[in-house]
């Protein structure tokens, strides 16, 4: 839909955003382990063990996952650390970067790592109960950037947002706009669209969370919908 490239909205509370840039060193590390000698790809063997594969919960009695298969309690987790190829790190990083310091920003540095891991957890939540039973692993940051996303347009709508249109086209649109739009495409896609190769419904999942979580983890002196950043 659009790349996003930069946002005018400087912060207040922190410094400098040392939880979303660890976040995007730990991705890209973990991107050139998982796709070493596989020509840019993530290997298989990767995505099955830490993925998070509907049917592995599908088959098991949940009280009794941390004696049968712990791996699995962190599987809502390792799954956002996944990606399938540069395109796809780089798409969500590009959102991470650009979205992901202004809400570090309202809630701070430890508030906001719990804050990201929640969203990949609500994602990997709904993903889950929509494709309940499936053998199709689930990898990507999407998620967890999508309650970014949602957070980002309930406290700054108005903030102008630079973004990449068609892969060649920069323009300035305030983030209601393109956020927004970007919100009500992932719902329309998860109720319309029969491509496994993207799970739609981790997007909504990951969105819905944020959207929740913001009003209570952000700072009591930071409101929403501010008028400008």
């Amino acid at each position: 839909m659009f790349i996003p490239l930069h946002d005018k909205n400087d912060l207040t509370h922190v410094r400098w955003q040392y939880a979303t840039l660890g976040l995007i060193l730990a991705n890209v590390v973990v991107f050139v382990i998982t796709t070493s000698g596989s020509g840019g790809l993530v290997l298989q063997d990767y995505a099955l063990a830490y993925g998070l594969i509907p049917s592995d919960f599908a088959r098991q009695n949940l009280s009794a996952i941390a004696l049968t298969e712990p791996i699995l309690l962190t599987a809502p987790i390792s799954y956002a650390f996944l990606h399938a190829d540069w395109m796809h790190l780089i798409g969500n990083m590009a959102f991470l970067w650009v979205f992901g310091d202004n809400i570090e920003d309202a809630m701070g540095h430890g508030r906001f790592l719990l804050f990201y891991c929640l969203c990949a957890m609500g994602a990997a939540a709904l993903h889950m109960m929509i494709n309940w039973g499936s053998p199709i692993p689930l990898i990507g940051a999407s998620g967890a950037t999508a309650g970014i996303i949602a957070a980002y347009l309930l406290l700054h709508p108005r903030v102008k947002v630079w973004i990449l249109v068609l892969g060649r086209i920069p323009l300035p649109v305030p983030a209601l706009y393109c956020l927004g739009a970007w919100i009500a495409l992932q719902i329309f896609n998860s109720v319309t669209s029969v491509d496994e190769g993207v799970a739609w419904w981790a997007h909504v999942g990951g969105a819905a969370t944020g959207a929740f979580l913001i009003p209570l983890m952000k700072y009591a002196n930071v409101p929403l919908f501010q008028r400008s950043g």
